[in-house]
């Protein structure tokens, strides 16, 4: 078979090379990798047939945006050109967040956090902002889960902000990284962080158990993995936010708003449920008979992307398996998994590895969703950064249906 480039691939059909990317989404195109691992292939006859055929009209058109962010190869993202899975195990998250912000390459491992007891440059929030998002939070269920906290939060160091009207990219940046520390440090602590990265400074606020490094190690791969994810549910609103000029914390507060739904992020919090059904391996053909009995999606396996698997659920289950070697919760994992295998289901996602860490961790239920919502803030305001230098409003329309206009 012939496989043809991205430019080759648009100038026969007559699209931009965005379109592309949208019909491959929907099943119109197959995609590969080039032998460098970066470079889009299409199948010739696929182009040669659809531009014979026209533009696909089988399905409702989907917005298409262009965006230098993120990348979605055939089973894992691109941030701004470097494959996902290698930041993560050679990067810190911040490093990886300012990429995302800044096109600033990152630097090799260990580079970010600097000397014991020092956090790394611009990621912290002052005390007096920290003290009122903490004192909002008085009065509140004590089992409320992360993710609602950081709503709170998020509102509070929004309003404490002077500067947050100010849109320009470093000024954006600055507040991604006041932002970030200050979500992670407002949540209520658990126990003392290890060092002052984000990761394990979240950990502390995840986790009342101290983090091996195995762990932290994977807590940070978990970050890096889900920092964006081109145009997710939640990004799309946060850049529809960005687009009517809503500030940095609004954007935030409206990806939050969308990140809980069981279909977005609130999955890796159905999964922990769904882990935490299976005391004993031999429970898992049980819990997933259940589902399917129901009618109901198996949490943490399946995706709309990665037809074939998702490789930063892989990734991320290999850190914790050589984090923790021969843990029990590692064995529900494994059972649940062959149970899926035996029924011909789909493959696990980054939703069901998030959901063992949290179990092999002993983290607080729903952490997964605070783990999600932390690392994906910078995606959000990467594409925030980009709507603010478009500067025109994003404005979709319906296709109405209802009745005749009189």
């Amino acid at each position: 078979m012939e496989w043809i480039d991205a430019a080759t691939a648009s100038e026969r059909l007559g699209v931009k090379p965005a379109t592309l990317y949208a019909y491959v989404s929907r099943g119109v195109l197959r995609r590969r990798h080039g032998d460098d691992g970066r470079r889009s292939l299409f199948s010739a006859e696929e182009v040669e047939r659809l531009a014979r055929r026209g533009r696909p009209r089988n399905r409702p058109p989907e917005l298409v945006i262009e965006s230098s962010v993120t990348a979605l190869g055939v089973d894992r993202p691109y941030y701004r050109g470097i494959d996902a899975l290698e930041l993560a195990r050679m990067s810190p998250f911040e490093p990886v967040a300012d990429w995302l912000w800044t096109a600033r390459r990152p630097p090799p491992t260990g580079a970010v956090t600097g000397a014991a007891g020092e956090r790394p440059e611009g990621w912290r929030c002052e005390p007096e902002a920290l003290r009122a998002a903490v004192a909002a939070q008085r009065g509140l269920p004590d089992d409320l889960l992360p993710l609602d906290r950081l709503q709170v939060v998020t509102t509070v160091l929004g309003a404490s902000d002077t500067l947050r009207h100010q849109l320009d990219p470093a000024s954006v940046a600055a507040t991604g990284r006041r932002l970030i520390a200050g979500l992670v440090d407002a949540l209520p602590p658990l126990g003392e962080p290890q060092d002052e990265s984000i990761a394990a400074r979240l950990w502390s606020r995840l986790c009342p158990r101290p983090a091996t490094p195995g762990l932290l190690a994977a807590l940070r791969g978990a970050l890096v993995l889900l920092a964006d994810h081109e145009l997710a549910a939640s990004t799309l609103a946060a850049r529809v936010a960005a687009s009517a000029k809503a500030d940095p914390y609004a954007v935030v507060l409206t990806g939050l708003g969308v990140l809980g739904g069981p279909l977005h992020g609130g999955a890796s919090y159905a999964a922990e449920r769904l882990l935490g059904e299976v005391v004993l391996p031999g429970q898992a053909a049980r819990a997933v008979a259940e589902r399917v009995r129901r009618g109901e999606r198996i949490p943490g396996f399946g995706h709309s992307v990665y037809k074939n698997g998702d490789a930063r659920g892989a990734l991320l289950l290999d850190l914790i398996k050589e984090a923790a070697p021969g843990h029990e919760r590692i064995a529900a994992a494994d059972a649940l998994l062959a149970e899926m295998r035996r029924r011909r289901l789909p493959d696990r996602n980054i939703d069901f590895a998030l959901a063992a860490l949290v179990a092999v961790s002993g983290m607080v239920p729903g952490a997964g969703e605070a783990v999600f919502a932390v690392a994906r803030t910078a995606g959000w305001l990467a594409h925030a950064m980009e709507e603010y230098d478009r500067g025109t409003l994003l404005r979709l329309r319906a296709s109405y249906t209802g009745p005749p206009v009189s």
